[in-house]
């Protein structure tokens, strides 16, 4: 009888960028990789997402549900899974080798998704405050549990909205990938981050924000904790960043007044972009400092939403460059 050929998904460093890729073949499996399909259809009934489908996911990691209820039953308003189709697995030692001159690891990490609500139609920014408070939290909590594995570096927090923006599913959820190294951009961010310090002795994110409030040319909205702004040198149109005031390189240290008033502009900024560009799709992102440090002076937690309006062509994958249309 034959056995399908299980393969685990490993890392690959770029000799010469210095870059990390990972090799995932499970992720093949998917019903949107390498098709033609439309959009998925919104049927409650095949969703795995949806109340009532609790058996079609892995068993859930973390859930925020009524008191009595059982984990994998009904009961829950939000619940955080492994991914049916991870780019990382999380059983495993994490082992180097080298394969000539090339260097690899295997792809030890873990992927997980954050079901926001029990609503199939409703997303973030159409859910109550409170409910997207809830989202921020079950990201700081995940964060905190896996911040005990010594085998992670960094842990990326990011949420694709739409098909354009590489959603294969489209109950509302977000998803974690806790992975062995530093991502290569987040690198890059820190570098630069920790150069203007050393050159200036003060943070360049806490610059940013004072550059901005003062002039508010580019700043959307800001209250007690948080300024959102369009960045100067913004890569895509409409692009947006959200910053804390208070300089805090660790998001895990978030305090309840903060994760409400986060709430408050990411509902406020998804809404706004949903009205202005016609529900366009997006993509944002929280960069937060690796796990194995903590109270950088040089280095602030952020989120970057980025509305999926162009795409990236020719001259931008060989160059580098962002071509941005709007001012």
């Amino acid at each position: 009888m034959l056995t399908e050929e299980v393969y685990m998904p490993d890392l690959r460093k770029d000799p010469i960028l210095g870059r990390w890729i990972i090799i995932a073949t499970e992720r093949a499996k998917r019903p949107s990789d390498f098709g033609t399909e439309p959009q998925e259809k919104s049927d409650e009934k095949l969703c795995p997402f949806c109340v009532g489908n609790e058996k079609k996911t892995p068993p859930e990691v973390m859930a925020y549900r009524e008191p009595g209820t059982k984990p994998d039953t009904k009961g829950w308003w939000l619940r955080v899974v492994p991914n049916k189709f991870p780019a990382l697995e999380v059983e495993g030692d994490l082992s180097r080798t080298g394969e000539g001159m090339y260097d690899k690891m295997n792809g030890i990490g873990a992927h997980e998704v954050i079901i926001e609500n029990t609503d199939h139609n409703k997303t973030l920014p159409e859910l109550e405050r409170k409910n997207v408070e809830d989202v921020i939290w079950a990201y700081r909590d995940r964060t905190v549990d896996l911040k005990r594995d010594a085998r992670f570096e960094y842990i990326l927090i990011f949420k694709n909205q739409g098909k354009a923006a590489g959603a294969s599913l489209t109950h509302s959820h977000s998803q974690l990938i806790a992975l062995p190294i530093v991502p290569k951009r987040v690198k890059e961010e820190m570098v630069g981050a920790q150069n203007y310090y050393e050159n200036k002795e003060r943070c360049v994110f806490c610059d940013i924000i004072r550059q901005e409030t003062k002039s508010v040319a580019r700043i959307i909205t800001e209250n007690e904790d948080f300024v959102v702004f369009a960045p100067y040198a913004s890569r895509f149109p409409f692009e947006t960043w959200i910053i804390p005031k208070k300089h805090d390189s660790a998001f895990e240290d978030i305090q309840k007044h903060e994760v409400i008033h986060l709430a408050c502009c990411l509902k406020g900024i998804l809404t706004r972009m949903n009205k202005v560009l016609n529900y366009a799709p997006y993509n944002y992102i929280l960069h937060n400092s690796p796990l194995t440090t903590s109270h950088l002076p040089y280095y602030h937690w952020h989120i970057e939403v980025m509305p999926v309006l162009t795409r990236v062509a020719g001259f931008e994958w060989g160059t580098g460059f962002y071509i941005n249309p709007t001012p």
